[in-house]
């Protein structure tokens, strides 16, 4: 299990993300722009440049739905490589079963 405090640390990065989209998607769209002036673009880096770091989406990492785990994490099933096996030995996962030749 995962400490709590990484966990909550991520949900936040989560919610920073979401706050700031729209913001860097705008900025992105300037700095992206070739029509755009040097001087535009350069306010729009600089702007960029001044939002949190956290609310860059790279920044947040993806966890296991169940034990909070940070590594081996299926993007599929949302659980990570032991959680996953657990589940699928359980018959809680539909149409995956274990391999055996």
């Amino acid at each position: 299990m995962a400490k709590k405090s990484m966990i909550a640390r991520d949900r936040q990065r989560t919610q920073i993300v979401a706050r700031f989209s729209a913001k860097r998607a705008a900025l992105k769209a300037v700095i992206n722009d070739r029509s755009a002036s040097a001087e535009q673009i350069d306010e729009a880096m600089q702007k960029l440049q001044k939002l949190p770091r956290d609310a860059s989406p790279s920044r947040q990492q993806r966890r296991c739905r169940v034990s909070g785990r940070p590594h081996a994490v299926y993007r599929k099933f949302g659980l990570s490589r032991n959680k996953l096996r657990e589940a699928v030995m359980r018959g809680d996962v539909p149409g995956v079963v274990k391999a055996s030749w």
